[in-house]
């Protein structure tokens, strides 16, 4: 048997967005700028996915706006916050220690171009609190950007009463809710939030495509000059196939959402239930205000990349932390910014599932992951140490 338990990396195209794909390549060819009857079929076939999308959110059409992918998203959303706040003389951003790097460059490079970025921390069960971003709050802040669901450990953000605060002050809020959409309820209007960040392929869509939602009255800034497309705000040929795609698979999810919640979330719980019995382990973040389908642990004694390497000889595909930095020998910043000592974040594994996801894949994860801890525990001289009391166990 082999698992796949790494799907807050990439999901499988869900067979609805291949068909839809498949469709706009085969048929709905044209470019939807083109006046002719070709063009103008894909232009129907773009307004109705943004119809889809809107729907999904409790958004607008008019308020959707296509991107190549969550990243982007994220980056034109701060671009447009840090702008519209430097209009009005505002230029202190808020953000917090553990977000996707996405985000994190982008308040960098911010920095850069004289803006001030107040990094939040986090508390230990991986959940920001609403007072913090309270306190932070200045006369100067243009915008608080937090996410919806962390990506490596899956905490779920209270970015509603967040936006709540930060509203009262005059303050735009932006949630990068790419490891959110698809897998809990998300709607524009309930969250109060002014920009909402997503990607197609974190719920069954191809990679490649994401979108920005910004409420009316929000132009986002422009990152991609060349065209008129994406009314105005992102130049450059539609990604028709992708788009169509992801609506799709966006309607898939959000159709069976409260069945999926519910199957993926018993999987979790055996999950971790099991994972906790191997000593010396750690579940990172809230034991339950968490995304259904992701899990984080810390095994102390090994090296989260001999794990990996391991697992996938054994049938089970996992990861370490965000795809986006599984290649760096560096310790999670999430799991950093949590409080976790630099041994025990090299420890780490994530494992994220899916509806996709069987209760008999799940027993095999719990017979493998043990087997392998134990193993790297045996050849481990750190564990050694441990076990002889020459070094004090820290979990």
């Amino acid at each position: 048997m082999y698992v796949y338990a790494d799907n807050a990396a990439t999901t499988p195209v869900h067979p609805t967005a291949v068909e839809a794909m498949l469709t706009c390549l085969n048929e709905e060819y044209g470019n939807p700028s083109s006046l002719h009857t070709v063009g103008q079929r894909a232009k129907e076939r773009l307004d109705q996915a943004r119809e889809t999308v809107a729907r999904c959110l409790g958004a607008e059409p008019r308020e959707i706006y296509f991107t190549g992918g969550g990243s982007e998203a994220d980056n034109q959303a701060l671009l447009t916050g840090a702008v519209l706040g430097a209009k009005k003389g505002k230029k202190h951003l808020i953000t917090t220690a553990f977000e996707h790097h996405a985000v994190l460059h982008s308040m960098k490079r911010l920095e850069k171009q004289g803006f001030t970025v107040t990094y939040l921390d986090v508390h230990a069960d991986g959940v920001v609190r609403p007072e913090d971003v309270a306190t932070a709050l200045t006369d100067d802040t243009a915008l608080v950007s937090i996410m919806l669901v962390n990506n490596e450990i899956g905490t779920i953000q209270p970015v509603a009463e967040i936006a709540r605060l930060c509203h009262e002050k005059g303050v735009l809020v932006h949630t990068d809710a790419v490891q959110a959409v698809g897998h809990i309820p998300v709607d524009v209007k309930a969250l109060g939030v002014d920009m909402l960040s997503l990607s197609g392929h974190k719920f069954h869509a191809p990679k490649g495509v994401g979108a920005l939602y910004c409420r009316k009255g929000i132009r986002p800034e422009i990152l991609i000059e060349g065209g008129a497309q994406e009314f105005g705000r992102r130049g450059g040929t539609e990604n028709l196939p992708g788009i169509v795609a992801m609506a799709a698979a966006l309607q898939e999810a959000t159709e069976n959402l409260p069945r999926e919640m519910e199957q993926v979330t018993a999987l979790r719980e055996k999950l971790i239930d099991g994972l906790a019995q191997i000593p010396h382990s750690r579940l990172n973040g809230h034991r339950t205000l968490r995304c259904p389908g992701t899990v984080n642990f810390c095994f102390e004694g090994i090296e989260g990349e001999s794990l990996l390497l391991w697992l996938d000889a054994k049938g089970v595909a996992a990861s370490s932390g965000s795809a986006c930095t599984s290649g760096s020998l560096d310790p999670s910043h999430v799991l950093l910014a949590l409080g976790l000592p630099h041994e025990i974040a090299h420890g780490s594994l994530r494992l994220s599932l899916t509806a996709d996801n069987t209760a008999a894949e799940v027993d095999h994860i719990l017979e493998v992951v043990p087997q392998v801890v134990e193993y790297l525990r045996g050849i481990s001289p750190v564990w050694e140490a441990l076990e002889t009391g020459k070094q004090a166990h820290l979990i």
